[in-house]
């Protein structure tokens, strides 16, 4: 596969090719953008969600499902489903996905909920890790 680009280009109409030649076409949503930021933000938008990083894609929509769920964007979630599916996600990981989604959250919740103190928090952690690392 051909080494991608992932800086801003010279020119809009520059910009606009290079999202017509990765995605096929112009979305709405990106189209919507005003130039500048276009071509300010495409680059940054091709290298973490059809490019190649040091996370492997299927990890990276993996997590951007799981943030997607969590701050209920419909829009984000199907996306980032959809692309972990295109990566080889199975349904398996996927519904390990959702739930892990909601494990963070939940938890997140109690913590605050009982006003835990940080420190003891990081403290216990810490022990746990030790042990469990056994």
């Amino acid at each position: 596969m051909a080494q991608m680009e992932y800086h801003a280009k010279d020119s809009y109409q520059e910009t606009r090719a290079d999202v017509e030649a990765t995605l096929g076409f112009v979305p709405g949503f990106l189209d919507a953008l005003p130039e500048e930021d276009l071509v300010n933000e495409w680059p940054t938008f091709k290298k973490y969600n059809v490019g190649e990083t040091q996370i492997p894609a299927k990890y990276r929509e993996l997590m951007g499902l799981a943030v997607a769920a969590n701050i209920k964007c419909p829009y984000c979630q199907y996306f980032h489903r959809e692309a972990a599916k295109m990566h080889g996600a199975s349904e398996a990981e996927l519904a390990e996905v959702d739930f892990l989604a909601s494990i963070t959250a939940r938890y997140s919740a109690m913590l605050h909920a009982q006003h835990y103190d940080e420190a003891t928090f990081t403290e216990e952690f810490d022990r746990m890790a030790a042990h469990l690392s056994k």
